[in-house]
């Protein structure tokens, strides 16, 4: 079950009119520099509002526009003009602000992950925001209701206080995918038999991109970081993985599986396409 790459949420080509289509869509890695090479910078106006967009020209036959660092990035044919170029851009308005908007999100809830392996820090969990605690001299252990958390719930992890965040994160995250396998295993389960499937066997997955999948021999994979967000969206994934067994495609076919095996899977798609693999443990 891909998602869109982390930091790379917008990519299409537009044909310029005369020109040959061009692929749709491409991929390119996040842009590390201030500026990124070889673009110039122009500003436009959608719905009275600044927008600025950084420029290069290139023998390429088509628009290609990219989000990248929270920047709309524009390749143009050396032969198209601005006005062409503009009309892109005005047409796309609305999917270009609803990407920005979701890339600046993003990366403002990256900028918080050193805060939160800490003490007292707090982690998603099962949807609800749980906090760590440090106690050397005890196990692992959940104060609280692990299969049904509550606000303010805490994750005691055998650690010094002064331990690093990097403990802190590693002994986190081993509690936290022993409790997606034994949730991920009861769901998936109770799915299978709604579906009337068997498989081959299923596994947790560290996919940077990646919800789910599965393969033609039945095997299916489930990202562990899931456990991190609402069950309802957990159970849509898996509800989408085992709908595979049936349609390996994404066909009319497959979603009227996936909507047979669990019927509000719209606004379940639509909320988890505000999350990406990468970005968890951060809302």
């Amino acid at each position: 079950m891909p998602t869109a790459e982390p930091l790379q949420l917008s990519l299409f080509d537009t044909p310029m009119p005369g020109a040959a289509p061009g692929q749709h869509p491409t991929a390119s890695p996040p842009a590390t520099s201030p500026e990124p090479p070889g673009y110039t910078r122009h500003e436009i106006r959608l719905q009275d509002q600044p927008l600025a967009y950084r420029l290069r020209r290139s023998r390429r036959k088509t628009i290609g526009l990219t989000i990248r660092d929270a920047r709309l990035l524009i390749q143009a044919p050396t032969w198209a003009t601005r006005r062409q170029i503009e009309e892109v851009i005005q047409e796309k308005s609305r999917w270009i602000r609803d990407k920005l908007r979701i890339n600046q999100e993003r990366m403002a809830l990256l900028a918080l992950q050193d805060t939160q392996w800490r003490p007292g820090g707090r982690i998603p969990y099962l949807g609800v925001m749980i906090e760590l605690q440090l106690d050397g001299g005890r196990p692992a252990g959940f104060e609280g209701d692990a299969l049904n958390p509550g606000a303010g719930d805490r994750l005691v992890l055998p650690l010094p206080d002064h331990a690093d965040g990097d403990r802190i994160q590693e002994r986190a995250q081993a509690w936290l995918q022993e409790q997606a396998r034994q949730d991920f295993d009861v769901r998936l389960q109770r799915c299978l038999a709604l579906a009337g499937q068997d498989i081959d066997g299923w596994a947790l997955s560290a996919a940077q991109g990646r919800w789910g999948s599965c393969t033609s021999q039945r095997r299916i994979r489930l990202n562990w970081r899931l456990i991190h967000l609402p069950p309802h969206l957990i159970d849509y994934v898996v509800a989408h993985e085992v709908a595979h067994l049936k349609e390996m495609n994404h066909g009319p076919a497959f979603w009227r599986e996936v909507e047979r095996l669990y019927p509000d899977f719209k606004s379940a798609r639509d909320a988890l396409a505000r999350h990406h693999p990468a970005s968890l443990p951060l809302f």
